[in-house]
């Protein structure tokens, strides 16, 4: 007998965290099976997807999803949505009066969405566009299964990176009508009115968005039978922070014992940025970093950024990506992989772990903060093994910072939950031929488990672990940029041969993916370089007006003191807290 299905509704607040949340939902739009035959795999994608139906009477799987943005955030996506559109009704206008019609141009659609349009209508693409995927997309023009098997035999590429100007440009699936917000008080576009400063944020939580976001609270929460709790991917460099600070607030009032799991969002860089907005960015993050800490199980900042002040090092470089760190399309897309994994314990059929139990074992004593690593792909060579794979890294480890927050220099940690996801058709241990020496321990061992623990424990020796190991990859369907390197192969193994200079890369449909979440010291030091940074300067003299709507100058000193003391809660056994040898002193007593 299966286990019940533990629900968890998605809350998305803010633009970039729109972009990571968009990527997120094609790849679970590309795991999920709609065919009864079909074995159901490892996920189950029933913990974040919802079923209805049609006016047609077509079955339809949408997120259990709110997302927030601001007016001009959408483009050409409608905020209620097309799946359950019963048409216009005229037959209630009576007005036999004069009329002034004001019409305007709509946006152009790139031509990944006109593919889709096309679908919805029921045409078929002889051309062939997306690769395989089970989400019907029409709206009853078209019969499930045609849909499908229409997708199964498309296998076009789409080159965006020109086209995509807002998330829902590269948005695969429908949305239930309950799921936008609009922020109409601030505008996306334009200098003016625009959601710059943690107060103006926290401000919003009033009036018609408060009524709006727990009317939609409480739609989907009312269907769920074993609700575990919410995950909130939200903006920390903007105006965002301060409402995440106010919804997790909310959510932790009115849900106790609900987990509320918060993903900071945090782009490489923003479009015409100055140095006062760079200012702003910052201490966003810092006031973030306290509030949505003190209100969430635990919070974890996921950026490719190098630092959050106001002057990172160079954003984080994966081996095997060839990706822009300059377009939100390409790094939302990696954080969107690594966030597929790094949500794995609590949507997984078989074995899960609830949600409260993640975050039990990662934030002990005070330190709500985690650090989250991902190894993007995981470097693992078509028809090797795991023990080949992991003895290749025995100088470091796989993956790469996605927290800005580098990994301590002697790999102490204080609890760690790895997850290890993809190797679908590659072995999880060596299979030599009896009597041949292993060339190394991990060679000798006998389960996957037991491999990559292994491997971990020669790192981190006292630390904690948790770990789990899933066989389905990450499944890639268009549009999904194709940012992997020469050397990457179809199912996103590595080749022994990389492709031929010049010649075009191979479509990466799948690809294997580590990540790990850390509670260490090296926390500490990323900590107290927030605190540090925020202290500096005068606020009231430097940048008064980030003050003019809140918060007052007591809550912003408090929060202050409150970084200060969470940055201790990371010290070392020996009694400080771990730094870089470049990093100056910081008295924090």
């Amino acid at each position: 007998m299966s286990n019940p299905c533990r629900e968890v509704i998605t809350l998305q607040l803010g633009h970039y965290s729109n972009f990571v949340g968009t990527h997120w939902w094609n790849l679970q739009d590309a795991s999920l099976s709609y065919d009864p035959e079909t074995p159901l795999g490892d996920i189950q994608s029933d913990v974040v997807f919802r079923e209805g139906q049609t006016l047609g009477g077509h079955v339809t799987h949408t997120p259990r999803l709110i997302a927030m943005d601001l007016k001009g955030s959408l483009r050409t996506l409608r905020q209620e949505g097309s799946l359950y559109d019963a048409g216009k009704d005229t037959s209630a206008v009576t007005w036999d009066g004069s009329l002034m019609i004001h019409e305007e141009s709509p946006s152009a659609k790139n031509s990944f969405l006109e593919d889709l349009d096309r679908l919805d209508r029921g045409e078929i693409l002889a051309e062939a566009d997306f690769y395989s995927s089970s989400q019907p997309q029409c709206s009853g023009a078209m019969n499930v299964d045609t849909v499908n098997n229409q997708l199964a035999r498309v296998q076009k590429a789409y080159r965006l990176e020109g086209s995509v100007k807002v998330w829902s440009d590269f948005l695969r699936i429908h949305l239930h009508p309950r799921t936008i917000s609009v922020i109409h008080q601030y505008n996306h576009d334009g200098e003016a009115h625009r959601l710059e400063a943690f107060g103006q944020g926290e401000a919003l939580l009033q009036g018609s968005v408060l009524e709006e976001l727990e009317d939609k609270l409480h739609f989907f929460v009312e269907e769920c039978d074993y609700l575990q709790g919410f995950q909130v991917l939200c903006d920390l460099a903007d105006g965002f922070a301060g409402l995440g600070s106010k919804v997790t607030e909310m959510l932790q009032d009115s849900y106790g014992g609900r987990g509320i799991l918060t993903w900071g969002l945090a782009p490489v860089s923003h479009p015409n940025s100055t140095p006062m907005k760079d200012l702003y960015h910052m201490l966003n993050c810092t006031l973030g970093t306290v509030d949505l800490a003190n209100h969430s199980s635990f919070f974890c900042p996921l950026t490719l950024r190098g630092g959050l002040g106001r002057r990172p090092s160079s954003p984080t470089a994966f081996p095997h990506l060839t990706y822009d760190p300059s377009l939100w399309y390409h790094s939302s897309s990696i954080l969107a992989l690594a966030l597929d994994a790094l949500t794995l314990p609590y949507r997984l059929r078989n074995n899960s772990v609830p949600m409260w139990q993640v975050a039990d074992t990662l934030a002990v004593s005070g330190r709500k903060v985690v650090a989250a690593y991902g190894a993007v792909p995981f470097p693992m060579m078509h028809g090797s093994s795991l023990p080949d794979a992991l003895s290749a890294c025995t100088d470091a480890l796989p993956w790469k910072p996605l927290s800005a927050c580098p990994e301590s220099a002697d790999w102490r940690c204080y609890n760690q939950w790895v997850t290890l996801k993809g190797f679908e058709g590659q072995r999880l241990i060596s299979s030599l031929a009896p009597g041949t020496r292993p060339p190394t321990p991990l060679h000798s061992l006998h389960s996957g488990e037991d491999v990559l623990a292994s491997y971990i424990r020669s790192f981190y020796a006292t630390a904690p672990l948790a770990l789990q190991l899933v066989s389905t990859p990450s499944k890639l369907t268009p549009p999904f940029p194709q940012i992997f390197s020469q050397c990457v192969g179809a199912q996103g193994f590595l080749q022994s041969q990389p492709s031929p200079p010049g010649s075009p890369a191979p479509v990466v449909s799948s690809v294997p993916v580590m990540t790990s979440l850390q509670s260490g010291p090296a926390l500490g030091s990323w900590l107290s370089e927030l605190h540090r940074g925020a202290s500096s300067f005068d606020i009231r003299r430097v940048a008064p007006s980030f003050l003019s709507q809140g918060p007052e100058m007591a809550d912003y000193q408090e929060a202050l003191e409150q970084l200060r003391l969470l940055a201790r809660c990371y010290r070392d056994d020996s009694g400080g807290v771990m730094r870089s040898s470049s990093e100056e002193d910081y008295d924090d007593d």
